[in-house]
């Protein structure tokens, strides 16, 4: 008799919410949790959210966690996926944390560790908008920057396991400190405080009225409702950092010849199609040689499901070797 196919729990870690999902065998979401990840309350309570997170995703999809083939779970930062450490992690304020061994002692079933993006990106390439493809950059841009890589049909780590990390190079070097890196200048986090500074300089945007005089709130949704209204102040910020997010995308284009990117993240899912053109504008105007201006820059197919779609579908993978 054939031995059924396990569910897997996908879990997409991010520096502001966790997404939580049970993947069944046919790659359909069947049970979800969804929490802030409240990194300011420390590694302990991170933890037992994500676990809190996994027991109520299985108990709506009707299945205990012993049931499970596994988890995968993608985690900010840089990661040694065969030992599953989270060895970096700026957003969650991680150093050295032995991720997949802490989860497994506590679910009790078998854990993969990767970067967030990468299981995003590995999510888009297996059942997304790169399906199919051969090599692919993702880009993701929410509370920081994040990217990885596709080549030859495999997700690539590189010796330091870090390849892909287009948020942490060093953007504009003579720049104030915290304003050098992609991530410090294009990041959602980094358009807020831009956009904030500016008003509090005497700028005039919708920004005030929409936070309601506190610009403490502001949020991606907001800047996305400013930017579709023609807000002169956010459009400026928002298309300076288009403009440096598609020459940061051309580098890696020209240095890899990548003919297709995917963009995604809090901040693009908000902004939509026009934020994407405007990436793919300069991605293509700054490529070299000609023929690398042909890039397909495109936008996440899997949105908000990427992270933990391709979380769960890289653990069944890795754990069916």
């Amino acid at each position: 008799m054939p031995i059924r196919p396990k569910p897997f729990v996908g879990i997409d870690l991010g520096g502001t919410n966790m997404q939580i999902g049970v993947v069944a065998p046919n790659n359909q979401i069947v049970g979800r949790a969804r929490k802030k990840t409240m990194a300011e309350k420390g590694q302990a309570s991170i933890i037992a959210r994500v676990v809190e997170g996994v027991q109520g995703a299985c108990e709506q999809a009707g299945i205990a966690v012993s049931q499970l083939g596994g988890v995968g779970i993608g985690a900010p930062g840089a990661i040694d996926p065969a030992s599953g450490v989270v060895l970096e992690a700026v957003n969650l304020r991680w150093n050295n944390v032995p991720l997949a061994r802490i989860l497994q002692t506590k679910l009790k079933v078998p854990v993969l560790v990767d970067n967030d993006v990468n299981v995003a990106v590995y999510g888009e390439w297996k059942a997304g908008a790169a399906k199919g493809d051969r090599d692919i950059l993702g880009v993701w841009v929410g509370t920081g920057i994040g990217g990885g890589l596709v080549l030859n049909n495999h997700l690539f780590a590189g010796g330091f396991f870090t390849a892909g990390e287009i948020g942490h190079t060093t953007f504009i070097p003579n720049a104030p400190l915290g304003r050098r890196s992609l991530e410090q200048t294009c990041s959602r986090t980094a358009i807020a405080d831009r956009i904030v500074s500016l008003i509090r300089a005497n700028r005039k945007s919708v920004i005030s009225q929409l936070t309601g005089g506190d610009l403490s709130q502001i949020k991606s949704k907001m800047i996305a409702a400013a930017y579709a209204d023609g807000d002169k102040l956010v459009s400026e910020v928002l298309d300076e950092a288009a403009l440096f997010l598609g020459i940061a995308v051309a580098n890696v284009v020209t240095l890899l010849s990548i003919p297709k990117v995917v963009i995604g993240g809090g901040l693009t899912e908000a902004l939509g199609e026009v934020w994407v053109k405007k990436i793919r504008k300069a991605a293509r105007e700054y490529a070299f040689p000609e023929r690398c201006q042909a890039v397909q820059v495109v936008a996440s197919a899997l949105e908000d499901d990427a992270g933990l779609l391709g979380a769960a579908l890289l653990a069944g993978e890795s754990f069916k070797r």
